[in-house]
């Protein structure tokens, strides 16, 4: 029987894209919406896709109405341009991730997932010019799905549910990230917490935030896989 959801975090967590996604976002809300807001300073950190957008045109004054009506014109600009900026620029695996992985998917107790705040075609593009398969991450909540991280491990659960045919509560949910946000979403719905400090926070400001364990990176493979999967390193 299948006891563990492990829900990754993309970047900062499995990847290093180095601008690659802001670059991208900056060409395609110029295009789409005539301006990016103050993207150049805006703290993306752990944040949807879709909060993003909304708190850097709202800035400029665009109504709800017009972010609404110009986003799926605005995925398809950013899936492009994207997908530009990766081929040009391709991610960094971070230390670990490939190997780490796979033990995990080859496990008949879990199942591996996503929960990211990348939009759906985001996400795919920067795995797989990463290098890694998409389609081992079974399950998946996204940017696309809400505009608050905290609403994406109950979108996870019941696709969890719909998936394998149980329900994940509590402890059996695992959600490995890189950022505060990562962290305090699966509050809500018991869910253990990894964080890992090869993102743009260091182990000690992590900390603040009281996860179940810190990691320095998940380049020590067999304690990230502990860690995961007792939650203790």
């Amino acid at each position: 029987m299948v006891r563990h959801l492990v829900l990754f975090d993309i970047d900062g967590t499995l990847l290093h894209t180095h601008g690659a996604g802001r670059r991208a976002m900056r060409r395609a809300l110029v295009a789409i919406y005539g301006t990016a807001g103050p993207i150049d300073h805006y703290n993306m950190a752990g944040k949807t896709d879709r909060l993003i957008i909304h708190d850097l045109l709202s800035v400029e004054g665009v109504p709800l109405s017009i972010i609404a009506e110009r986003f799926p014109m605005y995925t398809e600009a950013y899936t492009e341009a994207l997908e530009q900026e990766l081929r040009q620029h391709p991610p960094e695996i971070l230390p670990g991730v490939p190997h780490l992985l796979n033990r995990l998917r080859q496990r008949a107790d879990v199942v591996l997932g996503l929960l990211t705040g990348n939009l759906v075609p985001g996400a795919r593009l920067k795995l797989q010019y990463a290098g890694l398969n998409p389609d081992i991450f079974v399950i998946g909540a996204f940017g696309s799905d809400a505009l608050s991280r905290d609403a994406l491990p109950p979108i996870a659960l019941h696709r969890a549910r719909q998936h394998v045919g149980h329900a994940f509560t509590g402890r059996t949910v695992v959600i490995v990230g890189d950022t505060p946000l990562d962290i305090l979403c699966g509050r809500a719905v018991g869910a253990k917490s990894v964080a890992v400090a090869t993102g743009p926070y260091s182990g000690d400001e992590l900390q603040a935030f009281t996860p179940d364990v810190i990691l320095p990176n998940l380049a020590n493979v067999e304690r990230a896989e502990h860690a995961i999967l007792n939650g203790r390193p």
